[in-house]
């Protein structure tokens, strides 16, 4: 602590100004990556809850029907659009009764709302992890920027002095690295942080992908008549 003390007090403005504005982006990357980590989370319990009801009904229409609430569930959210094209297409003209079947073409549409659910689901979960794509590869060379200007310094400061002996040059140098230091204790943890986000997305996103097939397969078993 007191050495880390001597390099703060021997830092240049610039170079506290650095660490600064790396410690924000650190405090930001954190509340990212915990705020992200506990909704792909939760939306990894909601779906396997609306996946057991799903599987257990009789009827594609079964959990609309019901009036079932999911909430913050990505499936769900793609059941429900799904669900309320088909509830239109079987009631087309202002009907309150179900028709029998639906038309290939109505099919169609059903499942380009399906896909548009599934996108936008996704988009959901991938939300805010462009900040940690920015901080991971760029906290390292903000933090090398107050090294070169905190180097470029010190060396002004010896031209100034006249000499270039060690006690002169080491703090200066070593109060230069520390944004360095600063930079790298931001990168690395939002570097694992975000790959381990983007492939929970992934495995969250083939999951809707998936289901949103099993849906359409079923919706066109039950309610597409054949030619």
């Amino acid at each position: 602590m007191t050495q880390l003390q001597f390099v703060w007090n021997r830092a240049t403005d610039v170079g506290r100004a650095i660490i600064f504005v790396l410690a924000i982006a650190s405090v930001f990357a954190w509340y990212m990556m915990v705020s992200k980590a506990l909704q792909m989370r939760r939306a990894r319990q909601l779906n396997q809850y609306f996946e057991s009801e799903y599987k257990a009904q009789e009827h594609v229409l079964g959990i609309f029907d019901r009036r079932l609430q999911v909430d913050g569930c990505p499936m769900f959210a793609v059941y429900q659009e799904g669900c309320v094209e088909m509830d239109a297409r079987l009631k087309a003209e202002g009907g309150e009764a179900r028709k029998k079947f639906i038309t290939l073409k109505g099919m169609e549409h059903i499942k380009r709302t399906l896909e548009g659910a599934v996108a936008r689901e996704s988009l959901k979960l991938e939300s805010g992890l462009i900040l940690l794509a920015t901080v991971s590869p760029g906290a390292p060379f903000i933090g090398l920027l107050g090294t070169v200007w905190g180097v470029m310094d010190t060396f002004a400061m010896v031209g100034q002095a006249g000499k270039a002996d060690l006690p002169t040059m080491a703090p200066g140098v070593s109060a230069a690295l520390i944004t360095t230091v600063a930079g790298l204790l931001v990168a690395i943890p939002s570097m694992f942080g975000y790959n381990f986000l983007v492939h929970t997305l992934r495995v969250r996103t083939v999951e809707l992908d998936n289901f949103a097939q099993d849906l359409v397969s079923k919706m066109e078993t039950e309610y597409l008549k054949e030619e």
